[in-house]
This record gives C-alpha cells, sequence and structure tokens, in this order.
C-alpha cells in the first residue's frame, strides 16, 4: 500500500498496540517515494521504530509540503 509517512505512523502505532495481531503493510517509505513528507520510516532488522511525538508522532516536512500543495483552504472556528 502506497501511503505517506503520515498515514504510515497511524498504522506502526495501531500495529505496536498489545494484543494486536493483524496489522497493516507498513513498509519504509523509500520503498515508494523518493521524498516523503515527514522524516522516512526506515526498516532495521525487520521493525518500525514506533514514533514518540505528539498526535501521530511525526512532523511534516514544511518545504516539502510546499512543493507538492496544490490549494489550501481555511476554516473559521467558533
Amino acid at each position: 500500500m502506497a501511503e505517506s509517512s503520515i498515514g504510515r505512523a497511524g498504522n506502526v502505532a495501531l500495529a505496536s498496540l498489545p494484543g494486536f495481531t493483524l496489522p497493516g503493510d507498513v513498509p519504509g517509505a523509500g520503498r515508494f517515494y523518493k521524498v516523503d513528507v515527514t522524516e522516512p520510516f526506515v526498516v532495521d532488522d525487520g521493525h518500525l521504530r514506533v514514533p514518540t511525538g505528539s498526535g501521530l508522532g511525526v512532523t511534516p516536512l514544511d518545504d516539502v509540503l510546499a512543493e507538492i500543495t496544490t490549494s489550501t483552504e481555511y476554516i473559521a472556528l467558533g
């Protein structure tokens, strides 16, 4: 499944939960992308490190997002 590192972060977190026995496909991003939108996930001895930051644990790379963004929309809250 070719998804960005943002989607992969959620899959890795889910697959790391105790008792979780049917993880999705979570290969390293280098298999599909030359440049990903976060620091790449790297497979080390058959394992991926579970991100530890807030939210999904990964931070988008602003310069990469700016290069691939085709439009933006802002929604006022409240």
